[in-house]
């Protein structure tokens, strides 16, 4: 990589606002997953490792100065001990932070993820993929808030008591009264809500509810790529009329149907910024909870190759620090505090 990317992504502050690692930590998802999960919950995620996409050393190689990690229950219509599940991912981050307090920070506001990149650690933050975790309870959004949890998916692609997902949609429906409930404390708690794997009503139930904007952390263009969990040129505008930003998903079933790869990924942000500028798009991996990867981003260690890509396209130094984290970082400081 020539020197100018490679300094400017050092320079820039990088955010990625959703990965799956904390499942690779628990043997109730390891068992079930494919390879990359396998023994993930013997490693942990703060050496070095062969295995899925994410660790600490890979994100200090990649250049990530926040890292969101998701914390979710079975992907299932009546999940099992859901909150216990929750409880349990929360229960990891934490103890895994505390192994390697010089490599990572748990971080809860806009001013934390600061302080951690002056110390030069890698600023990590949680979040919730499908509310199922709450089980029902406008009063566990207080708990999760307490317990550091600064943005929540309403669902994740199946149906729950909130609204609809992408996969589970038939009646065409949105947010439920709870849903409508749950998006109002959201927004009451300065908790960051979380579009991604909503229908597309459900999208635009929070869109007319939401007083805060809100952020889609893992979901593409489907202009560029026509898939459901992928958002539509309006409602690309009308998540950027109210602030929000798009976290670009590395899946490769949403990057290019036939040829997924860094520069594919790259021409979703091209097409978002020709739509609504360069102010509402970042990154959002989805890593170690995608089976395959784009070429040229195989883990976080490979991140640089988007800032390589942005730059040789044209993008300046300053929309390619908004696109790297500067947007998402506005979000958070905005909504959360």
């Amino acid at each position: 990589m020539d020197e100018y990317p490679l300094r400017l992504h050092r320079q820039a502050l990088v955010v990625d606002t959703h990965c799956d690692t904390l499942k690779c930590l628990l043997p109730q998802f390891t068992r079930l997953r494919d390879n990359m999960w396998q023994d993930r919950s013997k490693v942990g995620f703060g050496k070095r490792s062969k295995l899925g996409h994410i660790d600490l050393p890979r994100l200090k190689e990649g250049g990530v100065d926040l890292q969101v990690f998701a914390i979710s229950s079975e992907r299932d219509p009546t999940p099992s001990y859901a909150l216990r599940t929750a409880m349990e991912m929360i229960e990891a981050f934490y103890t895994e932070c505390e192994k390697y307090p010089k490599l990572v920070q748990p971080v809860t506001s806009y001013a934390e993820i600061i302080k951690a990149n002056e110390n030069e650690k890698i600023a990590a933050m949680l979040s919730i993929e499908g509310a199922d975790v709450i089980e029902g309870r406008l009063s566990m959004l207080r708990v999760y808030h307490r317990l550091g949890v600064r943005m929540v998916g309403l669902v994740h692609s199946l149906r729950n008591l909130i609204a609809d997902g992408v996969a589970d949609n038939r009646t065409k429906g949105g947010l439920s009264q709870f849903g409508v409930e749950v998006v109002r404390e959201l927004n009451g708690l300065g908790m960051i809500v979380d579009v991604s794997h909503l229908s597309d009503v459900g999208f635009w139930d929070v869109m007319e509810i939401s007083k805060d904007p809100v952020v889609a952390s893992h979901s593409n263009a489907r202009a560029i790529c026509n898939h459901p969990r992928n958002m539509t040129d309006d409602m690309i505008k009308a998540l950027a009329e109210r602030g929000g930003v798009m976290g670009m998903n590395f899946a490769t079933d949403f990057v290019h149907p036939k040829n997924p790869s860094v520069e594919t990924l790259v021409d979703h942000i091209d097409h978002i910024v020709d739509l609504v500028g360069p102010k509402h798009v970042g990154l959002g991996s989805d890593f170690d909870g995608i089976p395959d990867t784009p070429r040229g981003l195989e883990d976080a260690s490979k991140m640089p190759n988007i800032t390589e890509e942005l730059v040789k396209r044209g993008y300046s130094e300053d929309y390619v620090r908004l696109i790297l984290g500067g947007n998402h970082l506005r979000l958070i400081k905005q909504v959360v505090g």
